[in-house]
């Protein structure tokens, strides 16, 4: 994890987090592990009375139900809500928003200026998480508004630091890019080794044995292809025999368009990203109207 950095302005950090679910809730944990808040710094606000119990029990921090109160007072307020739900956080927040303050979304596909609108407030970061953020594995890739502050920055980059890798990029038009690959990805690796789970199952294995052999299998194959550098395609090869099983097995998945496949699924998810941008931006707009 990277050293978190102190408010460069004197200001306490304080966290609101609207959207106590999955990703909110396991951001909460990993902030509160990592010492980055104390949970008297942190309030939650959530539709459901049995998320917010669950979430003062666990954690120990400060629950409500009202969006715009759980942000008052709050150095960054991470929206955590479904797409579909930002419209209605964001006519509970307009107007109670300070200079300051800056709002994290991590709504999938909803853009800047869509946030920026339905809040009446500039200083905005938009970021692609992943669900392997529950497990400090995640990766994050995030991009801010000219208006988010220095100290807001180093705030944003150690709350998604305690989660697990991130990456700002300066651009927002590579979000959903990241939301196909990322963001979603957590979906294509489950899918590759559940199959390969079933596959060795069929093949006579315990499904047991199979499934430690194909997590295992994927662990190691990140750790080496991290801590050597080298190019995927050049640790395919070292373990590509010319006529050896693995050669067989590739040539079968190339002729299935296993490849080809994936990269159509990964397409397609940055499509729908696109088009849930797209929505939110008339939804907006019909709204302001």
């Amino acid at each position: 994890m990277r050293a978190m950095t102190a408010p460069t302005d004197g200001t306490a950090r304080r966290l609101a987090i609207l959207g106590g679910g999955q990703m909110g809730g396991a951001i909460l944990a990993r902030a509160l592990a990592s010492g980055l808040y104390a949970p008297a710094d942190v309030t939650v606000s959530d539709a459901d009375a049995g998320a917010r119990l669950r979430l003062e029990r666990d954690h120990g921090v400060r629950t409500l139900f009202d969006a715009a109160a759980a942000a008052d007072g709050a150095s960054c307020i991470l929206v955590a809500v479904k797409p579909q739900v930002l419209a209605l956080v964001g006519s509970d927040l307009r107007g109670h928003l300070a200079p300051g303050q800056v709002v994290l979304s991590i709504a999938a596909g909803i853009e800047i200026d869509t946030i920026r609108q339905a809040l009446g407030h500039d200083e905005i970061v938009r970021a692609m998480p992943n669900t392997p953020a529950q497990v400090g594995q995640g990766v994050t890739a995030w991009c801010a508004t000219a208006a988010v502050s220095r100290a807001s920055r180093d705030e944003v980059r150690d709350l998604l630091g305690a989660v697990g890798t991130e990456l700002e990029v300066d651009s927002e038009r590579y979000l959903d890019m990241v939301t196909a690959v990322s963001g979603s990805g957590p979906a294509w690796a489950m899918l590759v080794i559940e199959a390969m789970i079933d596959a060795g199952v069929n093949l006579g294995l315990r499904r047991d044995w199979a499934y430690e052999l194909v997590l295992q299998t994927f662990a190691g194959s990140v750790a080496l292809a991290r801590e050597t550098g080298r190019h995927p395609a050049d640790l395919r090869n070292s373990v590509t025999t010319p006529g050896g099983t693995t050669a067989a097995g590739l040539a079968a998945m190339e002729r299935a368009g296993a490849r080809a496949a994936l990269a159509d699924g990964i397409e397609a998810a940055y499509r729908r990203a696109v088009e849930l941008g797209a929505a939110a931006r008339k939804a907006s707009g019909n709204a302001t109207q």
